[in-house]
């Protein structure tokens, strides 16, 4: 296995996904997290068995856009395994749709639609009483 070289003063820039980045794209080839992980260390002189920073390369390579975790645990650079879709994860646009959705099921016909005050039948209001504020200050 070819090792990868980085300049001393690129690589006390880089964060352990840029490193990710350049051995995915060196080997060609998928890599489960640990196996990931090892190469890093070799590239920074780091032990191998030092296990404390897995965690932290699992959640930068989970939020770095420029990998996809594939199935069985494996981790790959996105583009080789971009299907052509957008996917937005935006939760605002999700919301709007939903919204629109909700608005489209409650859609009348307009035959239960209510047009103006005259549709009112008078029954509905035979319970109500006309209070004049006139009359309410002599009462009391």
């Amino acid at each position: 296995m070819k090792k990868i070289i980085i300049n001393e003063e690129e690589l006390e820039q880089m964060n352990y996904n840029d490193i990710a980045y350049i051995v995915l794209k060196e080997r060609n080839k998928k890599m489960k997290i640990m196996d990931l992980f090892e190469e890093i260390c070799e590239v920074l002189h780091l032990d191998p068995s030092d296990k404390t920073h897995v965690a932290d390369l699992f959640e930068l390579l989970s939020t770095d856009k420029r990998f996809v975790m594939l199935e069985e645990g494996y981790w790959d650079l996105r583009v080789k395994h971009d299907t052509g879709m957008i996917i937005d994860n935006d939760e605002e646009d999700e919301e709007e749709m939903l919204i629109e959705e909700d608005e489209e099921e409650n859609d009348f016909d307009g035959e239960n639609e209510i047009d103006s005050d005259d549709d009112v039948e008078e029954d509905d209001l035979s319970g109500l009483v006309i209070i004049d504020d006139a009359d309410e200050d002599i009462n009391m």
